[in-house]
């Protein structure tokens, strides 16, 4: 996979599941998959970062589940996800990653709040919508990852 594909998709990501993106990271930096030693995002690589994160995606994941989450498109809801999307891209490519990280962050964003209304339609209902975007935002990030390897 490219180089300059892994910072867009894992910004892609943070904007499907904000904590995901960062968890991700934080895993592969602390497995030695993503050499961060040396650079201003080395903590990412360290163990408490990569369980703090970890635990952060899990409760992400239960609380998007409950009908008061507000919308990922409202300004702080989106705002985390950029950000996210940036740090978690920069951890790639620095500037050029943080760029193409934060553009993925808008695109996830998006298109993930739209894909997963159509999909809610389609069942009549949220929960097998949300559980499916679930699914790809893990599955899509462990496949990121494994590309570092």
């Amino acid at each position: 996979m490219s180089i300059i594909a892994l910072p867009f998709l894992v910004g892609v990501i943070a904007g499907l599941r904000t904590m995901t993106a960062p968890a991700a990271v934080s895993w592969a930096a602390y497995l030695g998959w993503l050499p961060l030693e040396g650079t201003w995002l080395a903590f990412l690589g360290h163990p408490v970062t990569a369980y703090l994160f970890a635990a952060l995606a899990l409760i992400e994941l239960v609380v998007d589940q409950l009908p008061s989450t507000p919308s990922r498109k409202v300004p702080l809801q989106f705002g985390g996800r950029l950000v996210m999307g940036t740090l978690t891209g920069a951890a790639g490519l620095l500037v050029i990653g943080a760029i193409l990280g934060a553009i993925g962050a808008v695109a996830g964003t998006l298109g993930g709040a739209a894909a997963r209304a159509r999909l809610a339609a389609a069942f009549g209902r949220d929960r097998p919508a949300a559980l499916i975007e679930d699914a790809v935002a893990i599955g899509g990030a462990f496949l990121i990852m494994l590309a570092l390897r």
